[in-house]
């Protein structure tokens, strides 16, 4: 039995909605600890300062520019669906005002958009707190056949997170105050479960990237930009079903609670932030991602969680990990 990570006190607002106490949470890439201010004061996620939000129009990019919305900042959105971008924008100038939304029809797989969404965001503010790498698509592509599926998936996935780190981070790196990079993937770039291969490895590249993303900045002399990767759990969206009109799985949560959570974590301090949903524990996800890695340290079958000769062994590895729990 690979044995589950030791506790860690977790410091956080507490704002996160059904949120299980930790059992582990990664070493932070900055911690709140020698700050002398209130907690729910943030160098970044604070008012007057700049957020910007790729795949803003819908899903978990709309929520978290409501959300920064509330906590006063101010937010340029980008996506390619226009019109549901525009009225996010409406919206959001309602709530904060005009002077302090920008809004930004940007595809973020063609570089030259992307650089004038930065040019935009820096000639309204000079400045970029927060920047979430949250568009995204989920078209299918099998491990053979479907190719235009999977330069989709990758030019949108992958090289829109590459063209807006390449465009952003050297001017991020110039500011005087903190700031952080919020990159979305997803559990299925981390277990890879069977069923959308393009998908799973668009995510999975993600994952590396920000993982050195993070450990660049981390070395980069006097860097005050950070990096963490969301990693949503079961959330209500496009992706899931909510454009065509079905009805909110019980086991899902709203994108509202995904941003909620991903917040709390970002707050303090933590690189890697998995999201739990109603029908997977945090401890389910520990358990099924060790069990992933171990497939390699212990040269078992690919994906052998799906393997007819390793499923009977697996369930017991599930029953046993989630009774010690208990």
């Amino acid at each position: 039995m690979i044995p589950l990570p030791s506790d860690r006190n977790s410091r956080s607002t507490g704002t996160s909605p059904l949120r299980p106490p930790p059992i582990y949470a990664g070493t932070a890439s900055y911690k709140l600890d020698n700050m002398h201010v209130a907690d729910h004061l943030h160098p970044v996620i604070n008012a007057g300062r700049v957020a910007v939000i790729t795949g803003a129009a819908s899903g978990i990019g709309r929520a978290a520019a409501l959300e920064f919305a509330k906590l006063g900042l101010k937010i340029a959105i980008a996506d390619v669906q226009e019109s549901k971008l525009t009225a996010l924008g409406k919206e959001l100038i309602g709530q904060i005002g005009e002077a302090n939304v920008l809004v930004v029809p940007t595809d973020v797989s063609k570089i030259d958009q992307v650089v004038k969404l930065r040019d935009r965001v820096y000639e309204a503010w000079g400045e970029v707190a927060v920047l979430m790498n949250n568009a995204g698509i989920g078209a299918k592509g099998p491990s053979w056949g479907g190719l235009d599926a999977w330069h989709k998936v990758f030019d949108v996935n992958l090289f829109g997170i590459v063209n807006v780190q390449q465009t952003f981070v050297p001017s991020m790196l110039h500011q005087e105050n903190q700031a952080l990079i919020i990159n979305t993937g997803s559990k299925q770039g981390i277990t890879n479960p069977p069923g959308n291969a393009a998908y799973n490895a668009s995510k999975a590249a993600v994952k590396s990237l920000t993982e050195s993303l993070a450990h660049e900045l981390r070395e980069q002399p006097d860097s005050n930009v950070t990096a963490h990767l969301f990693v949503p759990g079961w959330t209500y969206t496009g992706l899931t079903g909510a454009n065509a009109g079905k009805e909110k799985p019980a086991g899902a949560w709203t994108a509202e609670e995904t941003v909620l959570y991903m917040l709390d974590h970002v707050r303090s301090g933590d690189f890697y932030i998995l999201v739990p949903d109603n029908d997977t524990k945090r401890e389910v996800d520990q358990l099924r991602i060790m069990w992933s890695a171990a497939d390699i340290a212990e040269g078992r079958p690919a994906l052998s969680r799906w393997h007819p000769n390793y499923k009977a062994l697996f369930e017991e590895y599930m029953r046993d990990g989630l009774a010690q729990l208990e």
